[in-house]
């Protein structure tokens, strides 16, 4: 089991940052998921909100680490902060995260190369009535 929670401390999340192998971005939100039972880092995200919807920076798992299921929740808990601040649209930073993994949270490349979002409807329970995780091909 795992548990997801806000950073809130700037020299937490700069340590954090540093060891899952992203940039520190201090006027970001970050989330960090660690294993109930140990502790240990298991995930790491980044993003903020923006005028024309949120934007995820980094969603990295920790190093030697590889637990698909659990990087899907960390992306989507991450997608729901964004939407219940009001912003049902999104976008996602492709360079150093892996593709494969915004595509399975939602994420779809646009007509000009961006990774985006429709948030809108997502989180009110219409929309993985009997969907499982899995990653697109590479």
């Amino acid at each position: 089991m795992f548990k997801i929670t806000p950073v809130n401390s700037p020299k937490e999340q700069k340590m954090l940052a540093e060891a899952v192998g992203c940039e520190y971005r201090p006027l970001y939100f970050a989330y960090v998921m660690r294993d109930c039972e140990t502790g240990e880092l298991m995930g790491f995200s980044q993003f903020e909100i923006e005028a024309d919807g949120g934007y995820i920076a980094d969603l990295r798992e920790a190093p030697g680490k590889n637990d698909v299921e659990a990087m899907f929740i960390l992306g989507r808990q991450t997608m729901n902060f964004i939407d219940l601040m009001g912003m049902h649209k999104a976008y996602a930073n492709a360079n150093g995260n892996d593709e494969r993994l915004l595509h399975a949270i939602g994420f779809r490349k646009t007509e000009d190369g961006r990774l985006f979002a429709d948030m809108d409807g997502m989180f009110d329970g219409s929309h993985c009535s009997g969907h499982t995780v899995q990653l697109p091909e590479k």
